[in-house]
């Protein structure tokens, strides 16, 4: 019964059914792991002379008198009736109900619940909930509270719960294993079940709910870590001719002892016949793109092409050019969508052929005419940009070739072990000598023309600058920055004399690279943009941010911002323009001014906002959490992954007879990422 569909459960019909889709209720089990968002403990009741104005509130009363009905408008009829509970007189009015008219009977007791609307002495409640005494459906208990779409009322949910209770009682699969359980003292799965959806009281939903929390990170470990088994136990390509120090020589510069880490954990990777699945994380500026170069040029080394996937074209051309010069004993290639039909399909059939050593490209990697004749090693760059298909697509082009995956925005590491649970993680936590701190202020709009007077100065010594609005174009209903407005505004009244250009993301692409190139070689002084340049060129010359109503934007999205400045030598600035009077996002913007460690504002980030972003709109190809709370539950996020590791460490692909619930329940969760 338990993974049946919703059909099955008598009361539901072909309409509740379609509605019920629309919140991904396609099961009973779908509706059982549907928790309540909320709870009103409508159990607690009171006198009528004790209810208090603008409380929610439960009361036991007898009709007092006969209901009034009165029509004001043409389509509205007024349904009035006084209760009593021999404290005082409640009087409930219901609008457009006159079906209400002979539903309350003289003597009989109901329970009544809803906002209290006090006047002195006179009690009121607008369209209360109702029912006989003794029901302790709708009132008279903990009720939960769920989501709702259209055509669907809180009393169909809440029916559709206990009907769904009542159908699978005794045979919900038990996912955790007895010996776990025991362990770690969670309740069953019943009585949790149960709990979670009406519970008996607070400690009955605590525990219930630290039973759900517990399995809720359990199983996304356990997912995460079959996904990594998996590829583990497939049959790769290793890399035998790998000397660290060989690749070291061949740097500019002398790598950081973080960038030297990373490519002994790659090297040691590359030499294994599993293929290698890492993910690079690091701050920006951190040096992530030499360490990945590390990898391709294993692949050259050893006879074997490599792939590298960067998001926007004008990046995969920065990268073709820097690796060109770093490795000109290799033919690189660079593939993008904007070339023309012939360099195309030169490129294919160097591709094909594996004249192409290392090929670097966006999306146009992926087409079906790209193939490959020995892809060894394929990595991503700016891991956040592409979701789990894409990377997938990548590396099916070649026989299980090793992944390595860059990301340049910090998690932080208490969160890594979880959200890149199927990637083993290198840090680079430590940023190349000599790069200066970006000097970080917070302005109000006041201060704006010192502010702008101040990239003034700063372009007469020949510096570059961004400036960031949150939109592209006017809104009629925000009122915030616009690019396209705020680029006349300002070369008019700071930067006559200066080249001032807009970038945004409704621009085509060849407009968008067209005005990047400019920007980078020095034609353009002043770049107004939206976030599109949140991954874009490096621009040593741009050494000044300016971001306006930097209230609308999220911590980790200002940290990315601001790591577009300071790459050159010259000291950098950024400032924040906000008139924001929220206390929450001034500590936010503060955090900013504090610090420059990605790690540390990824923390402050997900103490402020919540794990949404790291667990919500994203394409990491996980499960959504429904209940869990990253940070308030770590404590039990430590258990479950501490269990996880011992089942694992004893039943490594989850075959056991004790893990038969488990492994369905990831097989639900994750579709099609793990296989039963």
């Amino acid at each position: 019964m338990f993974y049946e569909g919703i059909g099955a459960i008598k009361g539901i019909g072909p309409v509740k059914k379609e509605r019920l889709a629309h919140l991904g209720i396609f099961t009973v089990a779908d509706m059982l792991y549907c928790f309540p968002r909320s709870f009103e403990d409508r159990g607690n009741f009171k006198k009528i002379f004790e209810l208090q104005d603008g409380e929610k509130a439960s009361v036991l009363v007898c009709p007092a008198g006969e209901m009034s009905i009165s029509r004001i408008k043409k389509n509205m009829t007024v349904s009035k009736q006084n209760f009593s509970d021999g404290s005082g007189i409640l009087t409930c009015t219901w609008f457009n109900n006159p079906y209400l008219k002979n539903t309350f009977i003289k003597g009989r007791q109901y329970s009544i619940f809803g906002k209290v609307k006090a006047i002195y002495a006179k009690k009121e409640m607008n369209s209360p909930i109702f029912e006989k005494a003794g029901e302790n459906k709708n009132t008279g208990r903990i009720v939960p509270i769920y989501a709702l779409t259209a055509g669907l009322t809180a009393r169909d949910m809440t029916s559709a719960a206990e009907k769904c209770l009542a159908a699978s009682k005794g045979c919900i699969p038990e996912t955790i294993p007895d010996d776990i359980k025991n362990k770690y003292n969670l309740a069953a799965i019943d009585y949790s079940m149960r709990n979670i959806h009406f519970p008996q009281d607070n400690e009955s939903f605590m525990i219930a709910r630290r039973r759900f929390v517990f399995e809720e990170f359990f199983v996304l470990r356990c997912g995460l870590a079959l996904a990594k088994s998996r590829k583990s136990s497939s049959s790769g390509i290793p890399l035998e001719k790998l000397n660290p120090n060989d690749f070291f020589s061949l740097l500019p510069f002398s790598p950081t002892n973080a960038q030297r880490r990373a490519v002994n954990e790659i090297f040691c990777d590359l030499k294994k016949e599993t293929p290698m699945n890492r993910l690079v994380q690091g701050d920006v500026g951190s040096g992530k793109t030499a360490v990945a170069c590390a990898a391709l040029y294993a692949a050259a080394k050893n006879g074997f092409q490599s792939a590298l996937m960067a998001p926007t074209e004008i990046l995969a051309v920065q990268h073709f050019e820097s690796l060109s010069k770093l490795f000109p004993q290799y033919n690189i290639v660079l593939l993008k969508g904007s070339q023309t039909p012939n360099v195309k399909k030169k490129n294919y059939e160097e591709i094909l052929s594996g004249a192409a050593q290392i090929v670097i490209g966006t999306h146009a990697l992926i087409t079906d005419k790209v193939e490959f004749k020995n892809l060894a090693v394929v990595v991503t760059d700016e891991q956040h940009r592409f979701g789990v298909k894409q990377r997938g697509a990548l590396t099916e082009k070649g026989q299980n070739p090793h992944l390595l995956v860059m990301s340049a925005t910090p998690i932080p590491r208490t969160l890594s072990h979880v959200i890149y649970g199927d990637l083993d993680v290198s840090i680079i936590d430590e940023l190349p000598p000599g790069r200066q701190k970006t000097d970080t202020f917070f302005v109000k709009s006041a201060l704006r023309d010192r502010a702008y007077g101040f990239v003034l100065k700063q372009l007469a010594f020949g510096s570059r600058a961004y400036i960031v609005c949150p939109m592209a174009e006017e809104s009629e209903t925000l009122d915030v920055k616009n690019v396209i407005a705020h680029t006349k505004m300002i070369s008019e009244k700071y930067f006559k004399g200066f080249n001032v250009a807009y970038i945004h993301g409704k621009m085509k692409t060849h407009e968008k690279d067209e005005i990047m190139e400019k920007f980078s070689r020095g034609s353009i002084d002043v770049l107004v943009s939206t976030t599109v340049i949140e991954v874009g060129v490096n621009v040593p010359e741009a050494n000044i941010m300016v971001i306006e109503n930097a209230e609308r934007f999220g911590l980790s999205q200002l940290h990315q911002l601001r790591g577009r400045v300071g790459r050159g030598s010259e000291k950098s600035y950024c400032i924040m323009i906000s008139d924001t009077d929220s206390p929450l996002t001034k500590k936010r913007l503060k955090t900013m001014t504090e610090t420059c460690d990605g790690f540390k504002i990824s923390e402050e980030d997900l103490k402020l906002r919540g794990p949404g972003d790291f667990f919500g709109t994203r394409q990491h190809g996980l499960p959504e959490l429904r209940i869990a709370n990253i940070f308030e539950d770590m404590p039990v996020l430590k258990e479950a992954c501490a269990a996880a590791d011992e089942l694992l460490s004893r039943d490594k692909f989850l075959t056991s007879p004790e893990s038969i619930n488990l492994r369905k329940r990831i097989s639900v969760l994750f579709g099609n990422t793990v296989k039963n």
